[in-house]
């Protein structure tokens, strides 16, 4: 399919790993518990991500005290796509809850959906390391556009995770 799907299904998913990542959370084995597990995962995700815009305001507020008033498009449009990105883990995925409900998926099926949710988790540390160096960058005013475009890469890149996750829900229910 594409390099990003390749690179997400080749590290196959773990349940062991996710339970360790969020409280609570059980996985999509149980049919009666997948909307929950899917519900308890996509809303740690959204939270996670909303503490790095948050995070991506305040570097904003840096750049601004240090002159670089005219970085904020830049910034705003990364954020933008970010927030975007936490909107579609947040909102988007109440229909999986209907189309897991009607899917029989087998060990492979369900290697690849922990793949794509390890992935979507793993968006947030990401997040930390781009906003670690735009963070850096504004503090030494230097790098700037630099930092700002490596955000924005991701940000496009975490959106595209997000649209195959999606892809590889839909192209399930075709099996059914």
């Amino acid at each position: 399919m594409s390099e990003l799907y390749d690179r997400i299904t080749s590290q196959p998913g773990s349940l062991e790993r996710l339970i360790k990542r969020i409280p609570g959370f059980a996985g999509y084995l149980d049919k009666k518990a997948r909307r929950t597990a899917d519900r308890l995962l996509r809303d740690h995700i959204a939270d996670e991500l909303t503490r790095r815009i948050d995070r991506l305001a305040e570097i904003e507020k840096t750049i601004l005290d240090n002159g670089g008033l005219s970085y904020m498009s830049k910034t705003s449009s990364a954020k933008t796509k970010l927030q975007h990105f936490r909107d579609l883990v947040k909102t988007a995925a109440p229909g999986y809850s209907g189309i897991m409900e009607a899917i029989k998926i087998g060990p492979d099926e369900m290697d690849k959906l922990y793949s794509f949710d390890e992935a979507l988790i793993a968006y947030a540390d990401k997040f930390d390391g781009a906003l670690n160096t735009l963070a850096k960058a504004a503090k030494e005013k230097t790098g700037i556009d630099e930092a700002i475009a490596g955000l924005d890469a991701l940000t496009i890149e975490a959106n595209d995770a997000f649209t195959l996750r999606d892809d590889v829900l839909t192209n399930l229910s075709k099996s059914v």
